[in-house]
């Protein structure tokens, strides 16, 4: 029956099919209905593994063409031998001068935590360095091409590194770097493991695909010839979340910023590690399903252990903070947020967390005194408090908010992500002009919390002749019809409240005849109201909340409540 129903919809979105700008409509399939969708800036999402996935991008030129923009120092490099990956894409770097021997790239400043990495097998000898520069300060680390351990490391910005054999005598080598405005150089060469002796004429290595990009691993390489390559969820691309894993949805959301300048590396200069304390950096698999989730041990029992980050999100309003912890079942921990307000005095909000042995988010909404100055975000162990260790993640604290939305990455700087949007104008064909239904599944969840809203809208492309759909998690329920800049039709529901989970809306309009149905419920009509001249789909505007919706039908005809009962099941 439902299906039946679907086949007498103008325009069914599916947000499956998506291409970066567009929303695809698989009714009708001639592209009339196909949703233009836009986003300024990069994002996340939860992909259809239950992942987070963000924004990529390779920030080296000719990643793989070592013959062009890379300085070749006392070496010759000769292309076109058998690579990692099956290609003929890997090059020989063979020493023509003794002396450390390799090649260099100047890079643009790059202020933010990165990774530089570099595939590599041994050659006659079987060690390699890669190198980096920050001010007049050198970081190199020596790899073991042959055994696959890592050697020395020199410098002090060095954060991690990592050798990792990808068959056939081949490794990625990578190393991680703090950030540094005048970071300078990505440097490889032949030296061993410990630096002392560099490298001879005729000693010669393979290598193949360079890349350096922001974080703490090393991502999936991406090919660059004369510019960066970004790739994954980045602007103008739809995310098709899958938060509700049995059912692929459209997320669009408001503007929003992360103030915190470090969400991943915790043991940075931004962090201040409490006594007793032990943070290990790229200890094990984080929500986003590589290894750079965080490790903090916490001293003795009795003794509080902290670690914080200072910031300062917006006085006398609603914020929100946010990050992904993991630690034993039924372990406990707790975290809070204090400072001082300039006339008040010492403020304090408290939270105490049972840990279930899984990725949790915990979401913490506050309100900020008036003249609050700055904040700590503090995550420790006290008196009665279980956890021993525990692992984190993706550390947000979003101003100006009462909810917490998908998680905003930051390597230094806070960082934004602006707001989505989804819309279809001129298609007053696909829009019932004197009756018709407008139909949506959504999903409620911790992304959807209070303070956001559901929202969908037929309009001329203003609010002067629209109908409209709001859900406010608060338990609040809007549907409303506005012609001439009045509103003829206001159903509010001030109490009504869904659960956790997929839910229906079927919002149905003729003259004198409106009727909203929620779940197979009949929960408001009216009978006396016209009907506003309609051109214009709308998923979202940016004065709005978060949505996340699984699916979004327009018919050209009010059904029959039946129909609806049927449709809203």
């Amino acid at each position: 029956e439902r299906m039946s129903l679907i086949d007498l919809a103008s325009l069914v979105l599916a947000p499956t099919a998506t291409k970066e700008g567009k929303v695809y409509s698989a009714i009708p399939d001639t592209g009339e209905g196909d949703m233009t969708f836009s986003r300024g800036s990069s994002a996340t999402r939860v992909n259809s593994a239950g992942l987070i996935e963000k924004e990529r991008g390779n920030l080296l030129l000719q990643s793989n063409t070592f013959n062009t923009t890379w300085t070749q120092v006392r070496a010759d490099f000769t292309s076109g031998q058998s690579g990692y990956d099956g290609s003929s894409d890997a090059w020989q770097v063979e020493c023509n001068a003794n002396g450390y021997s390799g090649g260099y790239q100047n890079t643009s400043s790059l202020n933010q935590v990165n990774c530089s990495s570099l595939y590599a097998k041994a050659g006659n000898v079987d060690y390699l360095f890669i190198a980096t520069t920050q001010g007049s300060t050198n970081n190199s680390q020596f790899f073991n091409l042959t055994n696959g351990t890592l050697g020395t490391s020199i410098g002090t910005g060095i954060i991690d590194a990592n050798i990792e054999s990808v068959g056939n005598g081949w490794y990625r080598c990578s190393i991680t770097m703090t950030p540094n405005a005048s970071f300078g150089y990505f440097l490889f060469g032949l030296s061993d493991t410990d630096g002392s002796s560099t490298g001879a004429i005729g000693e010669y290595i393979y290598i193949q695909d360079a890349m350096l990009n922001q974080g703490l691993v090393a991502q999936p390489y991406i090919e660059t010839t004369t510019t960066a390559v970004y790739e994954g969820i980045t602007d103008d691309v739809p995310r098709v979340d899958y938060t509700d894993s049995s059912c692929p949805a459209l997320l669009l959301e408001p503007q929003r910023t992360n103030i915190l300048p470090q969400s991943e590396y915790v043991n940075s200069t931004d962090w201040d590690i409490g006594a007793g304390v032990t943070i290990t950096n790229n200890y094990a698999e984080s929500p986003e399903g590589v290894q750079n989730a965080t490790r903090a041990q916490f001293g003795a029992t009795g003794v509080n252990r902290v670690f914080f980050d200072r910031a300062a999100a917006t006085s006398d309003a609603d914020n929100v903070w946010s990050f992904y912890i993991k630690g034993t079942d039924g372990e406990t921990i707790d975290c809070y947020i204090d400072g001082n307000a300039t006339g008040t005095g010492y403020y304090y909000f408290g939270k105490y967390i049972t840990l279930d042995g899984t990725w949790q988010r915990i979401e913490f909404p506050f309100t900020l005194p008036a003249n609050a100055g700055t904040q700590n975000y503090v995550v420790r162990r006290q008196v009665g408090n279980t956890a021993t260790e525990a692992l984190f993640y993706g550390f947000q604290v979003e101003a100006s908010a009462s909810y917490a939305t998908s998680y905003i990455p930051t390597y230094s700087v806070s960082s934004t992500r602006v707001a989505d949007s989804c819309s279809k104008t001129g298609i007053s064909e696909l829009i019932g002009q004197s009756e018709g239904t407008m139909f949506g599944e959504f999903f409620v969840s911790d992304i959807v919390t209070a303070g956001s809203y559901v929202r969908t809208l037929l309009n001329d492309g203003s609010s002067t002749n629209q109908i409209a759909f709001f859900y406010y998690p608060d338990g609040r329920i809007q549907a409303t019809s506005s012609v001439g800049g009045s509103i003829v039709v206001s159903i509010n529901i001030p109490s009504y409240g869904l659960s956790s989970g997929k839910h229906k809306f079927a919002f149905s309009y003729k003259l004198n005849d409106y009727v909203l149905f929620i779940d197979g419920v009949n929960v408001g009509a009216d009978t006396s109201a016209t009907v506003p001249s309609m051109s214009v789909f709308n998923l979202y505007d940016t004065s709005g909340g978060s949505m996340i919706y699984n699916q979004a039908l327009l018919f050209p005809t009010r059904l029959t409540n039946d129909q609806l009962e049927e449709l809203t099941k």
